[in-house]
């Protein structure tokens, strides 16, 4: 008690202001990331008026740009967890270096395939010409950028990955029928996109299950695990550049860039040069690696970046339209007269690529680690098979122009992978395979020692009811915001 010195005044004053400057230190680090996001917006009102002076409505098209720019940085806040969160949750590249992957790759999506789905949603969800006049139109359009943009905001606040997809589209249908009553809605072309809604988180999980059975069965079970994945990995590369190559060659062919009977031909070639060129690849990372399961996590390393990045391209190419199909359909009633054969304007794009990966940098590490770690656990062998199905189902809906939910796909394919592992360790393997003695300890007296292996192994059903939940509160409070919020707009547009 002797010992200890008091501090002086100065002491204690110099005290006071380190704690003082640490606490101004951390406040202005919540700050950064909303500042650099308000500074966006206030970049992509200059850049939209550089385009906006030519049209009717100069002041109109520029708060419509900073509402898509708002709208696209909360799609890559609340959407990126789908495209990096596999990879980063099995540990195969950081959380920085999957951001920054994610943020190039999302610009390349969008810029290079955006066009077709942000058509589906600026002319055929309500269509501009059964509205009754342009000033509908663009209320219409700010009431459903603004609904969509708040609504994922506080979802992505609440760490909840929410469709994007769900939330523009509801937040449309909620301002159109508030403008028009219920006949204005394309309630076809609304249960095509529902239906795909369905139908392709189902398709994804299959895909991802399918995929980690045939690894399963040709590579992980075998006896000489090594020479299997020297066989195979190759051939699943090749595969993977395959499909891309002809995806990006439709895209140009759709556009009258390249013949369209090349396509096929041409993702067949790719295939063949990414098969043989990954032989080399694996046959060196393979050498002096042990014969077991842990071994192959370096082999599939670089194929899981791969696929989560064709993930990221994807996402670009579809969700880009929930910020620029309204932006776009207010460009459209905006120029007089109309541009000549185009739908989506190229600078339109730009903010919507931009927007997304500043979204995604800024603010996308909150929801990574649910897709990533929480829900069932992934090591870069299963997140390979989540990535690359999703990627695969969200590319083919982007290329037949449907509004898909990358949210839905990217968590059914992970919940796809989790359900089939339960059906294969509980009912296939053991059957066709004694357990190893780690887990025989586990399974092999009692009741009790069943529960502890679906504890550690099984999907977490607390997190399935949690998104499912989100999902489907979506729709209805978009669509009900964006109604109320087109009352506040018809006052000031009409």
């Amino acid at each position: 008690m002797g010992g200890t010195k008091k501090k002086s005044a100065l002491d204690k004053d110099l005290d006071k202001m380190t704690l003082v400057e640490h606490a101004s230190q951390h406040v202005w680090r919540r700050l950064a990331a909303p500042s650099a996001g308000m500074l966006f917006v206030l970049l992509a009102m200059v850049y939209a008026g550089t385009y906006a002076l030519g049209h009717a409505s100069p002041a109109v098209l520029i708060i419509a740009a900073a509402l898509a720019g708002y709208m696209a940085m909360n799609i890559g806040a609340n959407d990126v967890t789908n495209n990096t969160g596999a990879a980063v949750g099995a540990r195969a590249i950081s959380m920085r270096s999957a951001l920054l992957m994610a943020a190039v790759f999302e610009i390349l999506g969008a810029v290079i395939a955006g066009r077709d789905v942000t058509e589906t949603i600026s002319v055929h969800v309500v269509p501009p010409a059964a509205l009754p006049g342009d000033g509908h139109v663009m209320a219409v359009m700010m009431a459903a950028l603004s609904a969509a943009a708040l609504w994922i905001n506080l979802a992505t606040w609440l760490h909840a990955p929410v469709s994007t997809t769900h939330s523009i589209i509801g937040a449309i249908i909620g301002a159109g029928i508030a403008a028009s009553g219920f006949g204005v809605v394309q309630w076809g072309v609304i249960g095509q996109i529902v239906m795909s809604w369905v139908a392709s988180p189902l398709i994804g999980g299959i895909l991802a299950a399918g995929m980690l059975f045939f690894i399963e069965e040709r590579i992980l079970q075998k006896e000489d695990k090594i020479a299997a994945a020297r066989r195979w990995v190759p051939v699943l590369i090749g595969l993977m550049t395959g499909a891309f190559s002809a995806y990006l060659a439709l895209q140009f062919a759709v556009r009258g860039r390249f013949p369209e009977d090349a396509v096929l031909p041409l993702g067949g070639m790719f295939l063949l040069v990414g098969w043989l060129s990954a032989i080399p690849y694996v046959r060196i990372q393979s050498e002096g690696l042990e014969n077991r399961n842990a071994s192959l996590r370096i082999l599939f390393r670089i194929p899981l970046i791969a696929s989560s990045a064709l993930l990221c391209f994807a996402h670009g190419a579809n969700d880009v339209s929930n910020a620029i199909g309204p932006l776009a359909a207010i460009v459209a009633v905006s120029d007089q007269p109309p541009a000549p054969g185009e739908i989506v304007p190229f600078w339109a794009l730009t903010i919507g690529a931009f927007g997304i990966s500043t979204g995604l940098l800024l603010f996308g590490p909150r929801l990574i680690r649910l897709v990533g770690e929480q829900i069932t656990k992934l090591n870069p062998v299963r997140s390979y098979c989540v990535a690359l199905s999703a990627a695969l189902t969200v590319l083919a809906a982007s290329w037949a122009g449907l509004p898909v939910s990358s949210t839905h796909i990217a968590v059914g394919s992970v919940f796809g992978v989790g359900f089939f592992r339960e059906w294969y360790v509980n009912s296939w393997r053991p059957a066709a395979q004694k357990p190893s003695k780690k887990r025989k300890a586990v399974t092999e007296d009692s009741e009790d020692d069943t529960e502890e292996l679906r504890r550690r192994l099984l999907v977490r059903r607390s997190h399935f009811m949690t998104i499912a939940g989100a999902w489907m509160i979506t729709l209805p409070i978009s669509g009900g915001l964006s109604a109320l919020l087109f009352l506040l707009f018809r006052i000031i547009f009409l």
